[in-house]
């Protein structure tokens, strides 16, 4: 009897092993996810991408599922994403409402790297604001970070929205925003991260732009992608392009 529990039980855990990696490799591949907001909820969905995409088929993509598109531009103060001109021109002609973004290194002076960016991405050219990656993943090492790391990146906003008379959108993820962006830069929308549950910020501010899951599957697109929704109505997306006569399908 002893022996026939024991190989029971090493079944069961077999069993549970089993399916627990199929969850798992479903999940890493794209292919399930713990956050499904509807088109009901949110009308304005897009997606985020770089050089970690590889080549888009922009012309595939389902354009009621992807109104717009969050490109990376500039990282640093002289990095410029390989994909970037590519996925800008061929966003545009597949008319994909655009913005880009830069992914700022903590270990930078914040006017480098805003001439870094400007440098990069034609004024004339973008339809929705500029935007400023702020995390810790895959940036500087604690010790090499700036000392006054919030005034290199209010250096950064100075001249940014004076170039691009707009407002820099913040994408960043609950962690750096409970330790950096707490009560700060109130004027600035917010884009967080978080790809467990719906986001609700400790200071209790409205986000603009939410980032789902960052292993999303779209048509057109051969790895995972960034999936993200909108915190408002098309009529108020619409007024965040700088070409207010655009309209939003």
């Amino acid at each position: 009897m002893r022996v026939k529990i024991t190989l029971y039980s090493i079944s069961v855990v077999a069993m549970i092993v089993v399916i627990g990696a199929g969850v798992y490799m479903a999940f890493m591949n794209g292919y399930i996810r713990l956050n499904y907001p509807s088109f009901t909820e949110y009308p304005v969905q897009g997606i985020d991408v770089s050089h970690h995409q590889q080549k888009i088929d922009w012309d595939k993509l389902d354009k009621k599922s992807v109104q717009f598109a969050f490109i990376k531009a500039t990282e640093g103060g002289n990095h410029k994403d390989s994909m970037f001109q590519l996925n800008w021109r061929e966003a545009r002609q597949n008319k994909i409402l655009s913005g880009a973004y830069h992914f700022f290194t903590f270990c930078k002076d914040g006017e480098e790297q805003a001439r870094n960016y400007i440098h990069y991405v034609p004024r004339d050219s973008i339809d929705l604001p500029p935007i400023i990656d702020l995390e810790y993943g895959g940036n500087c090492a604690a010790e090499n970070r700036k000392e006054d790391l919030i005034g290199e990146i209010t250096k950064y906003f100075e001249i940014i929205e004076d170039h691009y008379q707009q407002k820099v959108i913040i994408y960043t993820t609950n962690e750096f925003y409970r330790n950096y962006l707490v009560n700060r830069f109130p004027d600035n929308p917010i884009w967080i991260r978080n790809i467990l549950s719906k986001p609700n910020l400790p200071d209790k501010r409205d986000w603009m732009f939410w980032q789902f899951t960052n292993r999303g599957r779209v048509k057109g697109i051969h790895t995972v992608v960034d999936l993200n929704v909108f915190n408002g109505t098309k009529e108020e997306f619409s007024k965040l392009l700088k070409n207010k006569e655009v309209a939003v399908e």
